[in-house]
């Protein structure tokens, strides 16, 4: 059995969809792209799929991750040329890599998550995530299905910033960028909570909903602060077992060839 992990993307409207709305959307692909899914037993068999940490709705994302498990050995490059073309435009594989070593959910450690505020001012944005950081705990509530839970939203921030737009935005609106980067922890905190935090510490309230994006997510480094891509050592297992065309040409060589 062959193993693929893929990096998908959620963009523009598709944003919107639902956990479960991709993967109907991906399991469709994979029957119009003919890919040989291995298939779970029992008396309602499934495609073997494994969703890793997927973005809540209405959150974008450039790094989505997810595995399937094939009857039948494809190459990963070829079989995310085929996906795509059966995905609708905003759900994009972005990278494919056959699965080498073990444990991918255990690498997405950390996210890379980017929210624009319109309304608010670069100068606003910047006072509150100083408020924010220099807090040693900031307690929110989110509503659950159990009902409301109260949890510390500042532990799981690694790294927060207020950036300024890009110079193509109107300057006559108000605009401000976070660039954060959170951990997962349990309970696991989202942007979402990382606001109602900046409204408890600086009343900080955009007029209108933020626009979040996840940039990235993996490996995160404590000593550097960064979040690295988890399919690097799949990568590189793989090229480590491809052999050298130097390598095939001494294999092939019998013994005592070139030798006086």
């Amino acid at each position: 059995m062959q193993r693929i992990r893929l990096r998908y993307t959620k963009r523009g409207r598709l944003r919107f969809t639902s956990h479960r709305d991709f993967q109907r959307a991906f399991e469709r692909a994979l029957r119009r792209a003919d890919v040989p899914m291995a298939y779970s037993a029992g008396f309602t068999p499934h495609p073997k799929v494994s969703y890793a940490n997927a973005a809540p709705t209405g959150t974008g994302s450039e790094a989505e991750y997810l595995e399937i498990a094939l009857t039948a050995t494809r190459d990963a490059g070829e079989l995310r040329e085929l996906l795509n073309e059966s995905l609708p435009d905003g759900l994009d594989i972005t990278d494919a890599v056959e699965a080498r070593t073990s444990g991918l959910a255990d690498r997405l450690q950390a996210s890379v998550w980017e929210m624009r505020l319109d309304g608010v001012t670069p100068e606003d944005a910047e006072k509150a995530v100083g408020a924010f950081l220099a807090a040693e705990s900031v307690e929110v509530q989110r509503r659950t299905k159990n009902g409301m839970r109260s949890f510390d939203a500042r532990s799981a921030v690694a790294d927060l910033q207020a950036l300024r737009p890009s110079s193509d935005r109107p300057e006559d609106k108000p605009c401000a960028i976070l660039r954060l980067v959170v951990r997962h922890l349990t309970p696991a905190v989202r942007p979402d909570d990382v606001l109602s935090g900046l409204r408890a510490v600086a009343d900080l309230a955009p007029p209108v909903p933020a626009a979040v994006t996840r940039l990235a997510q993996g490996l995160f480094d404590e000593e550097s602060g960064t979040v690295t891509d988890p399919l690097a050592p799949d990568r590189e297992a793989v090229t480590a077992a491809t052999p050298t065309a130097a390598g095939l040409t001494a294999a092939k060589a019998p013994e005592g060839a070139g030798s006086a």
